[in-house]
């Protein structure tokens, strides 16, 4: 049921138990969750938002892949799409460990997620929901083709967080490619 893409250096794939150990080790870094919960997750935690991104696809029929490299099999984070209830629109997301930061990973897997929404989704926009402060992200934004749109506040586990909705038009899209 989850179909799988390919870049030239990443694998999009279905979640498996065996990446767990991996999730739960970069959802327990307070420098990746930073900007996602505010503070690190539990092994607890993490379990659940695994089973919840996997879960994602049997409810809306999309979701976040697990993101390989190929080169070695290594999982590097999440990638896809997201729209749970309360947000602003179908977004693509990305979240990676940190050691794999700054590797252009984010970028290429997020442009294979935003190409398959297009090709799969009947949506006149994408959005991206990122943290003001999280110049990273937004960079990543910015390297996809999506624009800075209006602030808002989105709560989530019972925060309250600043955001920007980053987004790119179908239109926008299609002359990128």
């Amino acid at each position: 049921m989850i179909p799988q893409l390919q870049t030239g250096r990443l694998l999009l794939r279905a979640w498996g138990g065996s990446d767990f150990e991996p999730y739960a080790r970069f959802m327990a870094d307070p420098d990746v969750t930073r900007y996602l919960s505010g503070e690190p997750m539990s092994r607890a935690d993490a379990w659940r938002n695994m089973a919840m991104l996997a879960g994602h696809w049997s409810l809306r029929g999309y979701g976040m892949w697990a993101v390989e490299r190929k080169s070695d099999r290594a999982l590097l984070g999440r990638v896809g799409l997201h729209f749970p209830e309360g947000w602003p629109g179908l977004e693509v997301g990305w979240t990676l460990g940190k050691e794999h930061w700054g590797q252009g990973f984010a970028t290429e897997a997020a442009r294979a997620a935003m190409d398959y929404g297009f090709l799969t989704q009947n949506v006149e926009r994408l959005l991206s929901v990122i943290d003001v402060d999280n110049l990273a992200s937004q960079a990543v934004a910015r390297r996809l083709g999506e624009t800075r749109g209006e602030q808002r506040e989105i709560a989530q586990g019972g925060k309250t967080f600043q955001v920007d909705v980053w987004s790119i038009s179908r239109d926008e899209w299609a002359h990128r490619t």
